[in-house]
């Protein structure tokens, strides 16, 4: 029976894993592409070519290694990103760029295709099956000029725009599509409370309700031990009639009893006890006289004889 229920175990296990993986692939998104790349972003080669990023949305970590990259509807297969690749993990909320450079031979991350900055390009990106469309974008033909991208205004949001036109929408590889350098909460708060005593207030309430809170979790924590100690002793008792109970007053041990039981334990079984030496040692005194004895010390003196 248990060897058929560890058995079932892993078969679930097994079931629940791949799609484990692939809800979290759905949570990639094309975030931002530049088609005519002319002095931005440089390879690892030092060329500028046209690029694609990809934006995780999710909480956890996302390997996009046996997903596909295309820019063409009738080959969803058209690059299968290569497995065994740690970099193609993608932390959450972060970003990871390929080129499109048409060379693949220069590693994970260049892709087989190129895009035309005269045409409409139709990017898909595509789970491992070669199926399943996780996301997709279409950049109309000649609203880019170069070194412009078309990105989503904010990660992984649903409006897209045109970066690089002015100091508002930058181009941002590899980085956040809007750099917040401010929070609107924190100045609004700023706003309505000049002295800060609504601050003090609010931070001596919270500290005061976590206060209050553990010592209420404590007290019950102690009613809950006293009761399931008084339970065990009724049960190794024997006991079942409540007067009796009562009567042998279970559960209501006064606390120095069990604190002078436990010291006495500690001290038995740590051995911080003493040890009595048992072994009497007797020395020889190597001269019988002893000046404390003698009668020229003592403070009356001797009487004399008429």
């Amino acid at each position: 029976m248990n060897k058929r229920t560890i058995g079932v175990f892993f078969v679930l296990l097994l079931i629940i894993c791949p799609r484990a993986e692939a809800q979290g692939v759905k949570s990639v998104r094309i975030n931002e592409v530049m088609i005519t790349n002319e002095t931005n972003f440089q390879d690892n080669y030092g060329v500028h070519s046209a690029w694609i990023e990809l934006y995780n949305s999710s909480f956890g970590s996302v390997n996009v290694e046996s997903c596909f990259l295309t820019n063409d509807k009738n080959n969803p297969k058209m690059y299968p990103i290569p497995k065994e690749d740690i970099l193609t993990e993608i932390p959450p909320h972060q970003h990871l760029l390929f080129w499109a450079d048409g060379l693949p031979n220069r590693g994970t991350f260049h892709l087989n295709f190129l895009l035309d900055p005269t045409k409409e390009n139709w990017i898909g990106l595509y789970d491992a099956n070669g199926i399943t469309l996780i996301d997709e974008v279409t950049i109309p033909a000649g609203i880019l000029a170069a070194d412009q991208s078309y990105a989503r205004e904010d990660d992984g949001s649903t409006n897209w725009v045109i970066k690089g036109q002015d100091n508002r929408h930058y181009v941002t590889p590899n980085a956040n599509n809007m750099t917040k350098d401010s929070n609107s909460k924190i100045e609004s708060f700023k706003l309505r409370d000049h002295s800060g005593i609504l601050m003090a207030i609010m931070a001596m309430m919270i500290v005061f309700s976590c206060l209050l809170l553990l010592a209420t979790s404590f007290k019950l924590i102690g009613k809950i031990s006293i009761w399931i100690n008084k339970r065990n002793q009724i049960k190794s008792k024997g006991l079942s009639n409540k007067n009796e109970v009562k009567e042998k007053d279970f559960g209501n041990t006064p606390g120095e009893i069990y604190a002078a039981i436990g010291m006495a334990l500690h001290e038995y079984q740590d051995n911080v006890h003493d040890i009595e030496d048992t072994v009497l040692t007797i020395n020889k005194v190597k001269r019988n006289y002893s000046p404390w004895s003698s009668k020229i010390y003592t403070l009356t003196e001797t009487p004399r004889k008429h």
